[in-house]
């Protein structure tokens, strides 16, 4: 649909192929200012209002409207000059990719050899500053190919914090990245933790939570890991606040980023899934109840069903409602998890 504008700017197109030569103030003596600059304006951004053989030093048009020096040029031209310009920018944009073809190939050739020597004598790596810490990080997560683990004892609850790092960890998603991560279960009493989990969970990540955790840490593709330098305030005694801090180590040394890993396995195993974290609970019985405190006991299914005189399938049922409601992957961590919110 026309609106206005479109309509005042096709009365003034025509008034001036009309009557070229005579300003439009006078073509259009009912009109105000603001309403003959707006069609002007429109005009000249589609290219129908022009400069004449007056030349480039012609005055542009006033607020009053177009100035004699400026006429109106057929559809045909406004088409033409348009194609034109359009030719010109991507002749300029295939000039900026080839130059950037050439930059990336000067980087691939001249310098990544440089940084691949020096990381092969560099198993660690010592960085400082706040600000070469988060574009680590971001380096980190844009290079991640297959997965990324952290633990997470301590973290910046602010709301520009939660942000860059949701930002970060939905691009390693985006590339097809395991992402696991362990948070500290009071963390997410706070809800703009919970939004922020709830949010990375249903983009694919996978959260856990833990009562207590020793320290941070970030494992990317059993290549890279990255650990709180000691001393620098950053661990876990130092608050429910801290984020990575003053410093950090980068390991690469293979072996030793196999053994952060492990660290972070072994902290994972323990932890469990938040009940807030699950797609729907199953509504609990005596009956669960009677298996839960079987399965903490050690028994098996055949066991627990001679027990409770039901059948193995479905103990076994019973057994995978329980599983899922303590947001366990085990019968071992289920009965765990239990004992641990003391419903055993």
């Amino acid at each position: 649909m026309e609106s206005p504008a479109d309509r005042d700017a096709t009365r003034l197109y025509a008034r001036l192929l009309a009557e070229p030569g005579r300003p439009a103030a006078e073509l259009l003596p009912d009109w105000d200012r603001p309403r003959l600059a707006a069609a002007t304006a429109e005009l000249l951004g589609l290219g129908l209002l022009q400069p004449t053989a007056a030349g480039p030093s012609a005055p542009a048009p006033s607020a009053a409207g177009p100035s004699a020096e400026h006429a109106a040029v057929s559809v045909d031209t406004a088409v033409r000059q348009l194609l034109l310009d359009a030719d010109r920018q991507v002749t300029d944009l295939v000039g900026a990719l080839h130059r950037a073809r050439d930059t990336v190939d000067r980087l691939h050739s001249g310098y990544l050899p440089v940084q691949h020597r020096h990381r092969a004598h560099a198993a660690l790596e010592l960085v400082h500053g706040a600000d070469r810490i988060a574009a680590l990080l971001e380096d980190a997560a844009r290079g991640a190919r297959t997965e990324a683990l952290s633990l997470r004892p301590g973290q910046d609850l602010s709301g520009p914090a939660l942000t860059g790092r949701l930002a970060r960890e939905r691009l390693a998603l985006a590339h097809g990245v395991a992402l696991r991560t362990v948070h500290p279960a009071a963390a997410l009493r706070r809800p703009a933790v919970l939004a922020h989990v709830r949010e990375l969970t249903a983009a694919g990540a996978r959260i856990r939570v833990a009562h207590s955790l020793p320290l941070r840490l970030i494992v990317v593709d059993a290549r890279l890991a990255i650990l709180p330098a000691p001393g620098s305030g950053s661990d876990a005694g130092a608050g429910a606040e801290a984020e990575v801090a003053e410093a950090a180590v980068v390991v690469r040394e293979p072996a030793l980023v196999a053994l952060v890993a492990e660290l972070f396995e072994y902290f994972w195993s323990a932890a469990w899934t938040p009940p807030e974290l699950l797609p729907g609970a199953v509504h609990m019985t005596g009956r669960h109840d009677e298996v839960l405190r079987l399965l903490a006991a050690g028994r098996t299914d055949a066991a627990i069903a001679r027990k409770l005189e039901l059948s193995e399938r479905t103990v076994r049922r019973l057994v995978a409602e329980l599983t899922a409601d303590l947001g366990a992957e085990s019968r071992f961590q289920a009965g765990v998890q239990a004992a641990r919110l003391g419903r055993v």
